[in-house]
């Protein structure tokens, strides 16, 4: 039965999307909730994770309800399904009463796959239709926005918690891109589902170099992003800001210096907020200056930068945010300024949040992100408790990183001290019990008494307190947020314990925020987009694209993605049997385009012979 599952599912995967094969863990998610189980699904931008729900949507009998928590989100999916002839159709307040209507009755009919709808009009509206059709999966779409732990927690995700009473046979699949420990664990909790499997990747977004500049302000940070765009030229890119006056500023400054660049902020008249959202997708602007108002939910495919005027309030932020870019999997760049100025201005957001504990906490793990001296991607990954034990390479710190040495012994004795206190204490004991502290409260405990009481004495307290950061951002130890911020050790701390792994950190010196600010200049290389196999045929096919796009009134990306023009430059297909086999083109967009595109690929031969 299995073996049937997996043929039928990869048929419509290859006639409907063009693929012959499934990313790692897509099928097992899809086989799952085919069965009749609950899932919560962890994968980043990019890494498939609609497919899990599209495929058994096709596969099965009656319709899914995707749960989606913003119009633009919805349109965006539904209008890319419908170009690949998948049935797809949404509910919102954006359409006509009368043409939501009209798509109950298609999805009546059975002939709606897939029914895009908020999850405040799901439930006001759920009783009167569901008993007229079948429902064979719901799929709940940014599921982190149901945790009071996540970085979007909108309260009206709360009462899908009743589906699982209103439906016990219907299955739940839950899915996120962004989701910490505690929030993917709350997720389930909150959704009632208990037993559901969970399918998580890899966080790792390889394609997308990190950067970070410290402390540069006013008219260096404008040169800097100007020298920045003018590397990317021809490329769309969000610059993202914390308050929305600075958006229509940079936006103003940027059009005053003959960029094509537009504000977007949640104060905009909705007609303006759709024009340029509109205008961006359709490569029309190709920069904009935004708040986190713009881009949840946008999957444009072909955005290769973005550019962080502010640091974030929360790692989950930033990551979801650079999400955005390189979402068809080519090089993309991220770049984000950091000052002391965004920490003050974030913390008093926080303490006004309604959430303060939380928030601050996140901030804090925000700025040792963008204050670290160590790998930012194994700094990434490890706050999502992803296991990554090596450089990657592809970001400021690797590309000219900092004084290094063997760590080894000096985190065997932090690592020490946390077990024989059991895991029970936090950064600051540890730190007493390392350097032999006289304190009340440590020689109450009897940790005077511990092997390991002292032995670090010889290094300053400042200097371990780096070095246990350090070892939280190389995910050799983790912190327990929900018991009294404690440390504990995590498998790669064991191994470094047991002597079966090696470790280096960077070393620890005093430095002047001047000082720091310089030396954070020196390291702003950015991994410079890797050309196509030809550039001048890329081209070509863009302007092809672009045509069909705006004769069709949809965004570019819908009709190919950068990653398939790639392929289509690369391979140079003359006839129709060719263009239908490369990757990421179905049967209805092979019937649709190949005739325009192969003819510019032999346009293109003709002026070029080899």
């Amino acid at each position: 039965m299995d073996g049937d599952l997996k043929s039928r599912a990869l048929g419509v995967l290859n006639r409907f999307y063009g693929y012959n094969s499934f990313y790692p863990l897509q099928f097992e998610a899809i086989q799952c909730v085919m069965q009749g189980n609950d899932a919560v699904v962890l994968m980043p931008t990019g890494g498939g994770k609609s497919l899990c729900f599209q495929i058994p949507a096709l596969l099965s009998d009656g319709c899914t309800i995707v749960i989606s928590p913003l119009l633009a989100l919805m349109k965006d999916q539904v209008d890319a399904l419908q170009g690949m002839g998948i049935p797809a159709a949404s509910v919102n307040s954006s359409q006509s009463e009368a043409f939501n209507r009209e798509v109950i009755e298609q999805v009546y009919a059975g002939r709606i796959k897939l029914l895009y709808i908020s999850p405040e009009r799901l439930l006001a509206e759920i009783d009167q239709w569901s008993e007229f059709i079948k429902i064979s999966l719901f799929a709940i779409d940014e599921a982190h926005c149901i945790s009071q732990w996540g970085h979007d927690f909108r309260p009206e995700y709360i009462q899908l918690a009743t589906l699982r009473q209103r439906f016990p046979n219907v299955p739940i699949m839950a899915l996120t891109a962004t989701a910490d420990r505690l929030t993917r664990n709350d997720i389930a909790r909150q959704l009632n589902i208990p037993d559901a499997r969970l399918f998580m990747t890899s966080f790792d977004r390889a394609n997308i170099t990190l950067n970070v500049a410290s402390n540069v302000s006013g008219n260096d940070k404008m040169k800097m992003i100007t020298r920045f765009i003018d590397a990317h030229r021809g490329e769309s890119g969000i610059i993202y800001s914390l308050r929305r006056k600075d958006t229509e500023k940079m936006a103003a400054r940027l059009r005053a210096l003959g960029y094509n660049a537009a504000p977007f902020h949640a104060g905009m008249p909705a007609d303006e907020k759709d024009r340029v959202q509109t205008a961006f997708l359709n490569d029309d602007t190709p920069i904009v200056c935004a708040t986190i108002a713009f881009g949840m939910g946008i999957n444009k495919s072909n955005v290769r930068w973005v550019i962080h005027s502010n640091m974030p309030k929360s790692i989950e932020c930033y990551y979801q945010e650079i999400g955005r870019a390189g979402r068809d999997g080519m090089p993309a760049t991220a770049l984000m300024f950091y000052s002391f100025a965004d920490v003050i201005t974030l913390k008093s957001f926080a303490q006004d949040s309604g959430q303060k504990e939380i928030n601050m906490t996140k901030l804090s793990r925000m700025q040792q992100y963008a204050e670290s001296d160590v790998c930012r991607r194994r700094t990434l990954l490890s706050y999502f408790n992803e296991r990554y034990d090596h450089d990657c390479g592809n970001c400021d710190v690797c590309l000219n990183p900092p004084e290094r040495f063997d760590a080894t012994i000096l985190c065997q004795m932090a690592l020490s001290a946390i077990v024989r206190t059991h895991e029970k204490e936090g950064v600051t004991a540890i730190i007493d019990i390392l350097r032999g502290s006289g304190k009340t409260d440590i020689i109450a405990k009897g940790y005077d008494k511990l092997r390991t009481y002292g032995v670090g004495r010889d290094t300053t307290f400042a200097a371990w307190n780096s070095y246990l950061l350090q070892m939280l951002q190389l995910g050799i130890i983790d912190v327990a947020y929900d018991d009294h911020y404690h440390l504990r050790v995590t498998d790669y701390g064991w191994e470094i314990l047991r002597g079966m792994k090696q470790v280096k950190f960077s070393k620890f010196t005093y430095k002047s925020r001047t000082t720091e600010a310089k030396s954070r200049e020196s390291r702003q290389g950015t991994l410079q987009n890797m050309p196509p196999a030809d550039s001048e045929l890329f081209e070509l096919l863009k302007k092809t694209r672009l045509a069909l796009a705006r004769a069709r009134h949809v965004a570019p990306y819908i009709i190919f993605s950068d990653k398939v023009l790639d392929v289509i430059a690369r391979n140079k297909p003359t006839t129709r049997e060719e263009f239908a086999t490369l990757y990421g083109i179905g049967e209805k967009k092979t019937e649709m385009f190949w005739l325009q595109f192969t003819t510019a690929v032999k346009e293109y031969l003709a002026s070029h012979p080899q």
